[in-house]
């Protein structure tokens, strides 16, 4: 079961970060106004999530790439936030309201499954 919720937690990441790449607009549609550059956080938040993504199938490196989603998914949770408050669309994907604040608590989940791998690789 770990290694299933880990290849897949793999996946998810490393194509969610191509996906930054693919189309960039609905992701730079919802970082935060205050942010420089949001383009470049895209970009660079893409890169974050392939290596980390991959780090997941590296033995060496699973607890440390575990850990490093904990962090990436609490610091992406404010893009989650503005989608939510200010009515926005991912790309041309409108969604109703209720969506968007659903993915809040998603974004927990999330972090609750990265630290489970973390701290299951510190007891294997």
């Amino acid at each position: 079961m770990l290694y299933a919720l880990r290849l897949l937690l793999a996946a998810f990441m490393i194509f969610a970060g191509v996906m930054h790449f693919r189309s960039p607009e609905p992701f730079v549609g919802i970082v935060p106004k205050v942010l420089p550059e949001p383009l470049l956080i895209v970009h660079v938040s893409g890169v974050i999530e392939i290596a980390l993504g991959v780090g997941l199938l590296v033995p060496s490196v699973q607890r440390y790439a575990a850990w490093g989603l904990v962090a990436l998914f609490i610091a992406v949770f404010p893009a989650n936030i503005n989608m939510a408050v200010n009515h926005l669309p991912f790309g041309r994907a409108v969604m109703p309201a209720w969506m968007a604040w659903a993915r809040l608590p998603l974004q927990g989940v999330f972090v609750g499954w990265a630290y489970w791998l973390a701290t299951a690789q510190a007891s294997q």
